[in-house]
């Protein structure tokens, strides 16, 4: 595992994009400060830019250095028993393309083994997108992967190709100013 995290550190370094597994799906992914790299996302992806993406945080520390407020409510969903993405206000030191014209941005902290020490070693945010054309179905596991997306991006992690994902991405929560607790995605 040690040698597939260097070699996707090394591909985000340099701008470039990773096919990776998650908690849930396999995903697509660049450094989120990276504004060249994350367009080359959305034309892997067929994506129209309005649609934007999410990041993948270590942990809260690294949560507080990119948003300004991290209401309670929001630690109790990263804390609970489902991939939960979180949409916060007012990010901070991400590319302003991952931002939404409401100056929001959707950051997950995920419980995978790679993810967790590939961040920590990385040490940024890292943009996570399912590895499907837009409007397709999310592939649940690697084997469905479009012969497209193997060939779009700059580095494919040969871990756990066999393994098959949940049955779905996060579920996805806006946190009201007022604490409320908002379901985008079921």
């Amino acid at each position: 595992m040690i040698q597939e995290i260097k070699k996707a550190v090394n591909v985000l370094n340099s701008g470039g994009v990773i096919l990776y597994p998650t908690d849930t799906v396999w995903g697509i992914g660049c450094d989120a400060r990276n504004s060249i790299a994350i367009n080359k996302i959305y034309k892997i992806k067929n994506r129209k830019s309005e649609k934007t993406l999410i990041c993948l945080m270590e942990d809260i520390k690294m949560l507080k250095k990119h948003i300004l407020n991290i209401p309670k409510e929001a630690e109790l969903l990263i804390n609970g028993p489902i991939p939960a993405t979180i949409i916060y206000d007012n990010p901070k030191n991400i590319s302003k393309i991952l931002i939404a014209d409401d100056n929001t941005l959707a950051v997950r902290i995920p419980e995978h083994e790679f993810c967790n020490k590939l961040l920590s070693i990385f040490g940024k945010p890292i943009v996570s997108t399912s590895a499907n054309l837009s409007g397709q179905e999310t592939p649940l596991s690697f084997s469905e992967i479009t012969k497209s997306i193997l060939e779009g991006v700059d580095h494919v992690v040969n871990l756990q190709k066999e393994k098959k994902a949940l049955n779905m991405p996060s579920k996805i929560f806006k946190v009201g100013s007022n604490g409320e607790i908002l379901t985008i995605r079921k």
